[in-house]
């Protein structure tokens, strides 16, 4: 039995008491059953009686009483204890505790999978760095974070959408293309511009394809360098993104939104719903209705448009395409992005608090022998993708990038990160799988397998060691859905360790095959069948991640 079934058991419980007469209360939605820092309390607790006592008009423990009455009547259920002010502490039988293995390997690779989030369409939107050069070192973080979590939200049954935006437009592509035609004609770059070998290797890419470019008069001159250093530059990108495992459904061209007329429409739109007002010879949008710090302008005094205004028109796109949550994944430094995204989805007549959410990724350092490593030879003054890649790998980046909360400073040490040692928190997942995949091997040499369902006997899984790895176990389809209700999928990663560290304690204090001249028992079959679940979770959740199971290391 598996927590979910475990609380729905009690729902029904609750449920029957009410149309038996004994409760006039509405059945919760959603039972919470835990399981106990004490196992002296059972297998799982509830406090469902507390929640109902005072709807009910009666004292906790007599609501908890009435549950616990149906609840001792189901098969599997050993005992219903009430603690403390009406506290339901359950103890399942060995046999259906143990059944959850025998579950989880016949379910595969959807056990973990849920319905928490179904139907629900997120747009979630990460990275979308300038395509002005390399992804560096925070952008690492998001594509490591975001598509995760990308997984996660497909695994509890949201309807998502990955999105890259491409700031193709503005002063910074200006600069971009400046500084790859000075570097074309072996001149300074602009003070403003761009360094870095990147963007010698571009203007040499550039001019190799296209001598002539370099004979065009310069303002057809830095247009051409413009279009083909953007399309270098998105094609690195998505390269890199492609080697490091991350997916985008969409990359979206914010010039886009200026050529189609979008910006123009966004601004008729929100004017519409009275947030628009004209000063100074501007166009502004009223975001201090909504908390913003000040007012923000759509289109200058001398006409020109602003970042601003296409993030509008960007937002309103999301919500267009059919978003009931759009997500967004910002830099530390973009703190003050915060309230005035969530302006505009007031001022577009959205719900500030569900229609859309900004979430803000803290810095990262990398250590190398105990000094911090701050610059990249390619791009100059920033660590890249391709640093982190070529000096940690990339399950060693994802990992260790997903298992902190976004909102904390992060440290990657590069010595502890290569290293084969339980202080490397991927070494330690991935190990605890290739031990488990070495059972299996070792198993199949000796010619023993576990056996068939029909003939899994999960009451002889009976050990403390056992009965920590099961409920662990159970456990996992509500990780899954906690990170994807959470946004988090640092829960999945913490949760893996743990996982992995129960399992290194049942390797120690259980024997899983036969020894010398040892009969195969059934005994021997029960525990290749929590061998084999215990993988599969372990799989299960490293994927949800984008990082390998391997069988050997």
């Amino acid at each position: 039995m598996t927590p979910a079934e475990l609380s729905q058991a009690v729902q029904v419980a609750v449920r029957a008491a009410v149309e038996a007469g004994e409760l006039s209360v509405d059945v919760p939605q959603v039972v919470t059953v835990e399981r106990p820092k004490n196992r002296d309390h059972g297998d799982y607790a509830t406090n469902v009686a507390l929640q109902l006592a005072k709807p009910a008009g009666k004292p906790p423990r007599a609501v908890a009483e009435l549950v616990a009455a149906r609840l001792r009547e189901l098969p599997g259920v050993a005992a219903v204890d009430i603690a403390g002010p009406g506290f339901l502490n359950i103890t399942l039988d060995a046999a259906t505790q143990g059944g959850l293995a025998r579950t989880i390997v016949e379910t595969g690779a959807a056990y973990g999978r849920n319905e928490a989030l179904k139907g629900l369409k997120i747009n979630l939107e990460f990275v979308s760095a300038n395509p002005t050069g390399p992804i560096h070192i925070g952008g690492v973080r998001w594509a490591a974070v975001g598509d995760s979590l990308g997984r996660i939200l497909k695994a509890t049954g949201a309807d998502v959408t990955t999105e890259y935006y491409l700031n193709d437009a503005g002063v910074q592509i200006s600069k971009f293309a400046a500084s790859l035609k000075a570097a074309a004609h072996g001149e300074p770059v602009p003070a403003d511009g761009y360094v870095g070998e990147y963007i010698n290797d571009i203007a040499k890419a550039i001019t190799d394809a296209d001598p002539a470019i370099l004979e065009l008069p310069e303002a057809e001159q830095l247009q051409a360098f413009r279009a083909s250093g953007l399309q270098l530059m998105v094609a690195e990108i998505k390269r890199s993104m492609t080697e490091f495992g991350t997916h985008f459904d969409t990359w979206f061209s914010e010039k886009s939104l200026h050529d189609s007329g979008a910006v123009e429409k966004a601004i008729g739109r929100l004017r519409e719903q009275g947030h628009v007002f004209d000063q100074d010879g501007a166009i502004w949008l009223r975001t201090t209705d909504f908390g913003d710090d000040k007012d923000r302008v759509l289109i200058k005094a001398d006409g020109e448009t602003t970042y601003f205004a296409a993030d509008a028109a960007y937002y309103l796109s999301k919500r267009d395409r059919g978003s009931e949550v759009s997500v967004y994944m910002l830099g530390a430094d973009h703190h003050g992005y915060v309230g005035r995204l969530k302006a505009i989805a007031a001022c577009a007549g959205d719900d500030m608090d569900r229609n859309i959410e900004v979430k803000i990724g803290q810095f990262v350092k990398m250590l190398r022998d105990g000094e911090e490593v701050r610059m990249s030879k390619r791009a100059g003054n920033i660590i890249t993708i391709d640093d982190v890649v070529d000096w940690i790998g990339v399950d060693a980046a994802r990992y260790t990038l997903s298992r902190s909360s976004t909102d904390s400073t992060i440290t990657l040490d590069i010595n502890i990160l290569t290293s084969q040692t339980n202080e490397n928190p991927v070494y330690y997942v991935q190990y605890a799988h290739t031990r488990m995949c070495g059972v299996a091997r070792k198993a199949a040499e000796l010619g023993v397998d576990k056996g068939a369902a029909a003939d899994f006997k999960p009451e002889l899984l009976a050990t403390e060691w056992e009965n920590d790895m099961l409920g662990a176990l159970g456990e996992f389809p509500r990780i899954v859905a906690r990170s994807g209700e959470l946004r988090e999928p640092h829960h999945v990663a913490r949760y893996l360790e743990d996982l992995a560290g129960k399992y290194h304690r049942l390797y120690e204090n259980c024997q899983f095959l036969p020894k010398g001249d040892e009969e195969l028992t059934d005994t021997h079959r029960a525990r290749l069948w929590l061998v084999e679940a215990t993988r599969t979770v372990v799989a299960n959740g490293l994927a949800l991640l984008g990082v390998s199971a391997p069988e050997r290391m």
